[in-house]
């Protein structure tokens, strides 16, 4: 499908979307990019790529694909460094996990060259980052997120859709705005939580005998603040309105749970607990029924 893929950010998603392409037969050569040297003499060795680019528009010359794999904060540098070379014969994607700050910044560089960027968010990762915990596999199953623009070339959103299609992901369109509003209500608004749960744990003074005593339950819910800290600082700071949105409701259905407790009110109690429980199941069960993964979402479309 492809002569050569351009990866700018050889980590863990970038290097995946990678091997994915070749294990599939669907990329003839692959050079990367990345800030740090050693991250693509890493990914070189282990095969995610064919050639160590020495600057992101080395990276992107010669391609007809490119991945730009940086966190947020990151991607408008990136558009600058590449602009000369982004054309309509040449497909560009990112994956970061907030798209109106990156659809912005496109704007502001790219201006009409704009048209060859299709923003992308693979719904797919995991707590270990890097190249050397890159995996083929790691888009199969999962959800791609596409929020083209109005002036995008359909062209190359086809393209777009065909190529995560073809490494196993199901892919979905919206706006840029629904995107983000959904995101930090699923997402963000949950990292947020497992961040401060876990760190309001360990910062007790008896803090490291809790952490002893911790439980599957405990290790599941903060399982995510392992989280890369430089791409969480991004993706919250980034679409903090939404964020912030979401952590408003929150409190307010937490302060509410706590007046229960705090009235002693029993009855109360258990039906809160009991309305939130069987509305979990009834999720948990009807996200795992077949052929749910290929329903429609009921959120607008771009």
């Amino acid at each position: 499908m492809f002569n050569q893929l351009g990866i700018i950010g050889c980590g863990l998603m970038g290097s995946s979307f990678a091997l994915a392409l070749k294990h599939a037969g669907l990329v003839a050569r692959v050079v990367g990019y990345s800030k740090s040297p050693s991250t693509t003499d890493t990914a070189k060795k282990l095969g995610v790529i064919d050639v160590a680019a020495e600057s992101a528009l080395q990276a992107v010359a010669g391609s007809d694909i490119v991945l730009i794999a940086v966190p947020v904060g990151a991607i408008e540098e990136i558009f600058k460094a590449i602009r000369q070379l982004v054309t309509p014969e040449v497909l560009f994607m990112d994956v970061c996990s907030t798209k109106r700050d990156v659809v912005d910044a496109a704007r502001r560089v790219l201006k009409e060259r704009v048209v060859s960027f299709v923003p992308a968010h693979p719904v797919a990762g995991r707590e270990l980052a890097g190249a050397i915990n890159a995996d083929a596999r790691l888009y199969q199953g999962s959800r791609i997120i596409l929020t083209p623009l109005p002036q995008t070339l359909p062209e190359l959103v086809q393209k777009a859709t065909e190529a995560w299609s073809a490494v196993g992901a199901q892919v979905l369109k919206m706006t840029p705005h629904d995107h983000d509003a959904a995101f930090a209500a699923v997402s963000h608004l949950p990292h947020l939580l497992a961040f401060a749960c876990f760190t309001s744990v360990a910062n007790q003074p008896a803090g490291d005998d809790y952490l002893s005593l911790a439980g599957p339950g405990f290790r599941d819910f903060t399982r995510i603040a392992a989280g890369d800290p430089v791409v969480w600082r991004d993706i919250l700071m980034s679409n903090r309105e939404e964020v912030l949105r979401q952590s408003q409701r929150f409190r307010h259905t937490l302060d509410a749970m706590e007046q229960v407790i705090k009235s002693g009110n029993v009855e109360a109690l258990g039906n809160l607990i009991r309305v939130a429980a069987s509305a979990r199941a009834n999720w948990h069960m009807n996200s795992n029924k077949p052929g749910s993964e290929r329903e429609e979402s009921k959120l607008p479309r771009a």
